[in-house]
Formats: structure tokens, C-alpha cells, sequence
């Protein structure tokens, strides 16, 4: 990939990554606080490790991206405890990662960048891994929402309970 095509995908990719930012931080927010270790099946994450797990990939690879490197030791800080502690983190690296990818250089966003041997893409490509990622885990979230008592954010469109509240509102 030339550096300006790289540049090309990276500015076309940036509006939806935002969207999908926006997205997640509604559905870590539904997360109940007091339903945090609650889990489907005995081998499923709890809601809080997902919710974890949602925001700390993310962040891994848009800085990854930005820093032309994968680095996948990255613990949960100790001021991480609940899930509107994971919003917030998550909102706050999130605003940090989008200000550093839109300085991005061409040569930057075309830098071939390994994915623990798996992969090798350019640095950009990795914008919308990261966002097929985060929807795919945000889906199983979204599954754990109901049975946990929560209601369900507007995703693409109303949800039903977001129907249900501006019926309410109104």
C-alpha cells in the first residue's frame, strides 16, 4: 500500500471508527454496576471482564496503529473497578487515539505492522480490524444486557428500549 492511499483509508475510516466509539461508550454505560460479575455460561466472561476486554482491545490497537506497534501487556489500571470506571478509561484513551491517528503521515498509516505473527498489514488496516472487533464483542454484550435487568442503548437506529424511553420522555 503507497503511503497516500494509506492516508486515503485512514481519513475515510476515521468518521465511522467515531461512531462506533460512541456506540460502545452507550453500551459499556448500560453495564449495571451491581450485575458486573454476571455471565451466561460458566465459561463466558463476566459482564465486567467483556466490558474490559471491549475497551483495553480497542485502545491496544489504535495506539498500537499510532505507535506503529502492537504492545499487548496492558493491565487494567487499579483505578479500573466498575463499569463506569471502564467508560470513562475507555472514552478518555479513546479521545487521546483519535486526536494521535488523525496527525498520522502517510508513511505511518502504510507501515507494515505484525499481529503476533498472524498478521502483517499496513498500520491502517488495522482501523477496521479493531472496529470489527469491537462490534463483534459489543454484540455479545449487548446479549448480556437483558437478562441482567439493563435496557439496550440505541445501536444503529432505536433499540426497543430507547423507543420505550422517548415514548416516556414525551
Amino acid at each position: 500500500m503507497q503511503p497516500e492511499q494509506a492516508l486515503f483509508m485512514l481519513h475515510a475510516t476515521l468518521p465511522s471508527l467515531k461512531n462506533e466509539i460512541g456506540i460502545t461508550e452507550r453500551m459499556l454505560a448500560a453495564v449495571p454496576a451491581e450485575k458486573g460479575d454476571y455471565r451466561p455460561d460458566p465459561v463466558s466472561k463476566s459482564a465486567f471482564e467483556l466490558a474490559w476486554h471491549i475497551a483495553s482491545a480497542q485502545n491496544m490497537f489504535l495506539s498500537g496503529i499510532c505507535a506503529g506497534e502492537f504492545n499487548f501487556n496492558n493491565p487494567k489500571p487499579e483505578s479500573v473497578k466498575t463499569p463506569k470506571d471502564v467508560v470513562a478509561w475507555y472514552a478518555d484513551q479513546s479521545k487521546k487515539n483519535l486526536q494521535r491517528l488523525s496527525t498520522l503521515t502517510g508513511e505511518q498509516c502504510a507501515k507494515v505492522i505484525d499481529f503476533r505473527g498472524m498478521f502483517q498489514l499496513p498500520a491502517v488496516a488495522y482501523a477496521t480490524f479493531a472496529m470489527s472487533h469491537e462490534i463483534h464483542h459489543r454484540g455479545q454484550l449487548s446479549v448480556y444486557l437483558r437478562p441482567m435487568g439493563a435496557k439496550i442503548p440505541a445501536i444503529y437506529g432505536e433499540s426497543y428500549d430507547s423507543a420505550q424511553a422517548k415514548k416516556a420522555a414525551g
